[in-house]
């Protein structure tokens, strides 16, 4: 009977110290942990290694791409800003220019120029010179009348000086000649090629290669003839309806003139043929279809003058060979009118012959 109850009170003094001092590590409640969601399972290193590269190359590319954005914005900024100084400049710079022009050019008193637009207009200064210049050159093309007259060719030009100064000028009248035994002109002229021209003082014909003439033991190669109305030359004083200056060239450079007096009478052919291709404006040269042959300008009789002179138009060189063929030839008076209409007189005065010596046939 006393063991019962030996271990009933033993039983009761345990469960009193239980409940007076309970244990320090809790009991695990198995329904609960049962309860609770489920963890994540733990990846393995491989696919840890795996989302860290993919990671890494995501904010390395998003990194570049946006130091390339940044880069490529700040380019644009900087060009934006270098074009928008560099056309700052230059309308600066337009501006400084533009007023020193207009104030330089313009006209005291006269309000400024405005204008609506951004180029740079003519200034005042540049349009006074181009007019100068204008008048410049209208004024040195001479003529044979007024101011750009023969009287004031010498003025006109540096250049043109002998035609003042000059003591061997032509043309002159040709009288108190010294009949000698002079040698003959050979001609030597066949048909060429030739081209007619209108320059603004006469009708010119320049020729082909291939016509010359000798005389006195030198040869000279017939480069142009022109016409002149009336003659520039005159015989004891008498003059001519028209002239022909058969302009001729030495090896040297030298000029030999033949000058072929016309006057009214029957149709000249080789006239005819160069009236036949005047050109239609002045400065356009007009090229013949067929060929010319100056030996049919001659005349049958061929006695001539002789003596040095110039050029008969600026700038009046001197030193060249005039020779004189006494017989006229003839030109029918319309063909005299043909020329009469575009070039009424286009010769220059008589000049003095300053003691010349003028040799002519017997």
């Amino acid at each position: 009977m006393r063991a019962p109850i030996y271990l009933l009170a033993l039983l009761f003094t345990g469960s009193a110290a239980f409940a007076n001092d309970p244990p320090t590590k809790p009991i695990k409640n198995v329904a609960v942990k049962e309860d609770a969601p489920a963890k994540e399972e733990p990846k393995s290193s491989k696919d840890l290694k795996d989302l860290k590269d993919s990671k890494a190359l995501k904010d390395v590319k998003e990194s570049k791409e946006s130091k390339d954005s940044k880069a490529a914005e700040a380019a644009r900024l900087k060009e934006a800003a270098a074009a928008d100084e560099l056309a700052a400049k230059i309308a600066e710079k337009l501006a400084v220019i533009r007023k020193e022009k207009e104030t330089k050019g313009r006209v005291i008193g006269a309000p400024p120029l405005v204008r609506p637009y951004s180029l740079a207009p003519r200034s005042v200064e540049t349009t006074a010179k181009n007019k100068k210049a204008e008048v410049a050159h209208e004024v040195a093309h001479w003529s044979y009348e007024g101011e750009s007259g023969p009287l004031n060719w010498g003025k006109m030009n540096s250049t043109n000086t002998k035609c003042d100064l000059g003591e061997r000028q032509s043309p002159i009248d040709i009288r108190d000649g010294i009949k000698v035994e002079l040698d003959s002109i050979n001609f030597d002229y066949k048909p060429v090629q030739f081209t007619v021209i209108d320059n603004g003082h006469t009708i010119q014909v320049n020729l082909s290669s291939g016509n010359y003439i000798n005389v006195s033991g030198k040869s000279y190669e017939l480069m142009q003839f022109h016409f002149h109305r009336p003659s520039e030359e005159r015989i004891n004083g008498k003059g001519f309806d028209m002239v022909a200056h058969l302009v001729h060239k030495d090896r040297e450079g030298k000029l030999a003139v033949v000058a072929v007096l016309l006057e009214a009478g029957q149709a000249q052919e080789i006239i005819q043929l160069v009236w036949n291709n005047l050109p239609l404006e002045k400065n356009d040269p007009v090229k013949a279809l067929s060929n010319i042959d100056l030996s049919k300008l001659l005349p049958a009789k061929r006695d001539y003058y002789t003596y040095m002179g110039s050029l008969t138009t600026p700038p009046c060189s001197e030193g060249v060979l005039w020779l004189v063929l006494k017989q006229p030839m003839e030109m029918s008076a319309d063909q005299l009118a043909i020329f009469s209409r575009l070039y009424p007189m286009n010769a220059r005065p008589i000049q003095r012959s300053s003691g010349r010596i003028i040799k002519e046939s017997r």
